[in-house]
């Protein structure tokens, strides 16, 4: 009797345990239930933060969205985000798209939808297979050699049960928003330094400079040499190379050079151009994409210009360059064109114009 008795009073015991677990958790649904009534279904918050350079400096970090998304903490901190960028590169209209190249179920889409330059810029965030996007529209203040920054963020709709992320966002933001902005300093410093070097040059002036070598990762690349077209090609292989050193490689900005292309000195009077694109690294690395090549430039002695003004103004002062090495009796090698600022506007370019020479 007592062996028949024993296993029911066990299955009792548990099935009275079990109900009690259901109801517990009958109960916890239900305080959250009612809880999440008291939750917005979405959320408006602002921020604001000031950076210590001038609205000039600091607008481009936002309306180039590959700027942006080397400096912001939410795709940069990533190291496993993959990005792809669409032109236009800046300004209205402009897009990137991340995913993370080790969780397929993490991905997004940022647009720019418009931009008032200095003063307003107003980007779309979809996150996953979510259809309704977070809005941000970012006010610049000028405060001469301050920038104020106000952020507003309207989130997006979220389902009733999921509501607590309301919640989370704003601390989340706030708390990436400051390193954001401690890396924004970051990349605002190095470029303040490289301007005020720049600011020393003395441009148009024919001077002698010992080069020293470097290691460039690039590509090759034929053009026609067409005032538009060829400038265009520059543009499109230096975001080439540039997102491919920057996300495939993961380099930062104090990790790579001033890109340099490289072509035949007097190529410019010719109806196609070849020419190699390149970015200066620190040592050579394993590259899986073919496209990208290495190329080493040894220590040479050089005739050099720097130059500013439209791209296509540049011819003068390489004829310069080449009828001073004839004076000279001087061999000439390939013109190297490092590009002081990034090539993104033909008529206002800064090189750094370089003819090798040797005897």
């Amino acid at each position: 009797m007592s062996c028949f008795f024993i296993p029911w009073f066990l299955y009792f015991c548990r099935m009275r345990w079990f109900k009690y677990g259901i109801i517990f958790l009958i109960f916890i649904f239900g305080i959250y239930a009612v809880s999440m009534t008291f939750v917005p279904e979405n959320k408006d918050f602002t921020l604001q933060k000031e950076i210590g350079y001038p609205v000039d400096k600091v607008f481009p970090q936002f309306n180039n969205l590959q700027n942006f998304s080397h400096w912001n903490a939410f795709l940069a901190d990533d190291p496993n985000f993959v990005f792809d960028y669409f032109t236009p590169y800046e300004g209205k209209g402009s897009s990137l798209a991340y995913h993370d190249k080790k969780d397929d179920d993490v991905f997004g889409e940022l647009f720019i939808r418009y931009d008032n330059p200095n003063r307003t810029l107003r980007y779309q965030l979809f996150e996953g297979r979510k259809s309704t996007p977070y809005l941000i529209d970012v006010k610049f203040e000028n405060l001469g050699d301050r920038t104020r920054i106000n952020w507003y963020i309207h989130s997006p709709k979220q389902p009733f049960l999921k509501r607590s992320v309301n919640l989370l966002s704003e601390d989340e933001f706030a708390d990436r928003m400051e390193k954001s902005m401690k890396n924004l300093a970051n990349v605002l410093g190095n470029k303040v330094d490289k301007d005020r070097r720049r600011e020393s040059l003395k441009f148009d002036s024919l001077m002698v400079e010992q080069q020293q070598g470097q290691l460039l990762l690039g590509v090759n690349v034929n053009s026609r040499n067409e005032k538009n077209s060829l400038f265009k090609n520059i543009v499109m292989n230096h975001n080439k190379v540039l997102n491919y050193v920057r996300m495939d490689l993961g380099k930062k900005e104090d990790e790579y050079g001033e890109p340099i292309l490289i072509t035949d000195a007097d190529n410019f009077k010719d109806k196609e151009v070849s020419y190699y694109y390149g970015i200066p690294l620190s040592k050579r690395i394993a590259v899986a994409d073919n496209n990208f090549s290495f190329r080493t430039l040894n220590d040479t002695k050089a005739y050099v210009i720097y130059y500013r003004g439209a791209y296509s103004g540049r011819i003068k002062a390489i004829q310069q360059l080449l009828a001073q090495a004839k004076k000279d009796t001087m061999r000439s090698g390939d013109l190297h064109q490092t590009f002081l600022e990034e090539p993104d506007n033909e008529n206002n370019t800064v090189l750094k114009l370089s003819l090798p020479v040797f005897r």
